[in-house]
């Protein structure tokens, strides 16, 4: 027997036609390119995708072709996510501090046919257009401009494109399981490959990420998406804002403390996303200009392990509550988030601490284990480690071109050493490829960066395994200095005892003016190791 429901697909298109519906005047503030705001809303912002569905198929644009982006966290942009993926294109977002010879790449990986891009990337399209034999149309979005035509022949402006088109009356019907977006992974170790999601996973994660132990959105949030919408689809803010309607605060390519500071404090932001690189400037910026940052009540925090330092700063001097988040570009990206249980509010202060210190546990559509090297599975008690393993709704079956790659019997090897608590709690303890081995133990790189970033004289700092004549490897402490600081490395050295094993603590400091970053912001420690291959050999 079959049950007598009504069976909708799960489209994305849905996302914003509710938005519009139900949230229309709800206000979306964008940050331009040129360093204006300009104000839209829900309702102007489906007219206008609409309106662009209509302008590529009237362009000869193919059903399932790839629409790829080069842009930051703006109107049109947000456009162009509903206006490609609802009238049945994929929206294909290239993340621009990529390197040109891996835009290339991603470009002819995905067979892009059209590229819409920020007027701050005109000289980069323009000096890769001839590595571009896939892109039939180049759009800039914005109003036409003289000097950009010249640099560019034939190129169409994104205001004048949807200027000229009828919206569509509805968006076309689509199989869910079609591909809607997709990503490329940040290139760390190779060329980067191609993660195609679905409208299916697409609406799902964005019902995950709105469940209260997640990210938690409301129409009555005001949404800061610091995290770019060229990294993860803005690890699905733009979908799950239209799903409740909550207000967006868009902030363009300005994403220095200062400019954040005054975004959140003129528009009232309350929740706001992005990765530790980015907060720190922040807090600093709120420091200086003394802003309480009164309106923002939490902040999700991923892309890398949040220091404990950071979470106590946010909790204590600006009372947000932080929100330690985890996942990949191939899980779209939500795979666990950190909130307390019940039976935590009673726990000492110091022990909810070190709780949220963890990346959080998963929600319903993410199921996780971790394996021992040969792929056993491991108990969840919080001291077996192993590699985490994933598979759920959103999370990818295969690399572009690539079924099945990256899996490993049916789970996703995310390539992460972690534990799992009896309540489902993941403390990501490293990289498998970034964890230090000495003398046969294992030493975990993030916690003694979380332990490094928490000392005041410090800006930055990493830690790397580096050959050892007697240990195989030791840790390094590679640090940038804070601005008028000038800490001795035995001080650094000293910070460590107490916090960890005596035999944790680094052998060494080096000084770096800063550190190598890929064009996601994580670390490059591939690029650390062999720079400081012979720091304790020499």
């Amino acid at each position: 027997m079959l049950g007598q429901m009504m069976t909708r697909p799960l489209a994305i298109g849905d996302l914003i036609d509710h938005a519009a519906d139900w949230h229309g005047r709800t206000g979306i503030v964008s940050v331009e390119t040129t360093g204006g705001l300009s104000r839209t809303t829900w309702a102007e912002v489906r007219q206008n995708a609409r309106r662009l569905g209509a302008a590529l198929a009237a362009l000869g644009i193919e059903d399932d072709a790839r629409c790829a982006t080069i842009a930051w966290n703006n109107r049109r942009h947000l456009e162009i996510y509903y206006g490609t993926s609802g009238a049945g294109f994929v929206l294909h977002t290239i993340n621009p501090r990529l390197f040109p010879d891996q835009i290339a790449h991603v470009a002819a990986d995905a067979d892009d046919r059209v590229l819409f891009f920020d007027r701050t990337f005109l000289p980069l399209v323009a000096g890769l257009r001839g590595r571009l034999p896939s892109v039939r149309y180049f759009v800039l979005m914005g109003p036409a401009e003289d000097e950009a035509a010249g640099m560019l022949p034939g190129l169409l402006f994104y205001d004048d494109l949807i200027a000229a088109a009828a919206p569509l009356p509805a968006w076309p019907a689509i199989n869910e399981l079609r591909a809607s977006s997709m990503c490329y992974t940040s290139g760390t170790t190779g060329m980067p490959k191609g993660v195609v999601y679905s409208h299916r996973s697409t609406v799902l994660h964005a019902f995950g990420a709105n469940l209260g132990d997640t990210l938690g959105l409301r129409a009555a949030d005001v949404v800061l998406p610091v995290v770019p919408m060229f990294h993860v689809n803005a690890w699905g803010v733009p979908y799950a804002a239209a799903m409740v309607g909550a207000a967006l605060v868009l902030p363009g390519p300005g994403l220095d403390g200062a400019s954040l500071v005054r975004l959140i404090d003129d528009h009232r932001v309350t929740c706001a996303l992005g990765v530790p690189t980015i907060w720190k400037g922040l807090l600093d910026a709120a420091k200086v200009a003394g802003s309480t940052l009164d309106s923002l009540k939490r902040t999700i925090i991923g892309g890398s392990a949040c220091p404990p330092s950071m979470i106590a700063t946010f909790r204590d001097s600006f009372g947000v509550e932080v929100i330690h988040a985890w996942g990949m570009t191939e899980m779209s990206p939500l795979g666990t988030a950190n909130h307390p249980l019940a039976k935590h509010r009673d726990l000492p202060a110091e022990a909810q601490a070190r709780l949220r210190e963890t990346q959080g546990r998963p929600p319903f559509g993410v199921t996780l284990r971790i394996v021992d090297h040969e792929g056993r599975p491991l108990p969840h008690d919080g001291t077996a480690q192993g590699e985490l393993q994933v598979r759920g709704h959103w999370v990818m079956d295969g690399y572009l071109g690539r079924p099945g790659s990256g899996l490993a019997d049916g789970w996703f090897a995310t390539g992460d050493i972690c534990t799992i608590d009896p309540d489902g709690y993941v403390s990501v303890k490293d990289r498998a490829k970034d964890l230090i081995k000495s003398g046969g133990e294992w030493i975990s790189s993030v916690e003694l960066e979380n332990i490094a970033l928490a000392h005041p004289d410090l800006a930055d700092a990493a830690v790397v395994g580096v050959p050892h004549p007697k240990w195989d490897e030791r840790p390094l402490l590679v640090a940038v200095k804070a601005p008028g600081r000038d800490p001795a490395p035995e001080a650094l050295l000293a910070f460590f005892r107490g916090k960890v094993a005596p035999w944790q603590v680094p052998d060494a400091v080096v000084f770096a003016d800063a550190l190598p970053r890929n064009a996601t912001g994580k670390v490059l420690k591939r690029t650390l190791r062999d720079t400081y291959r012979d720091a304790l050999t020499t």
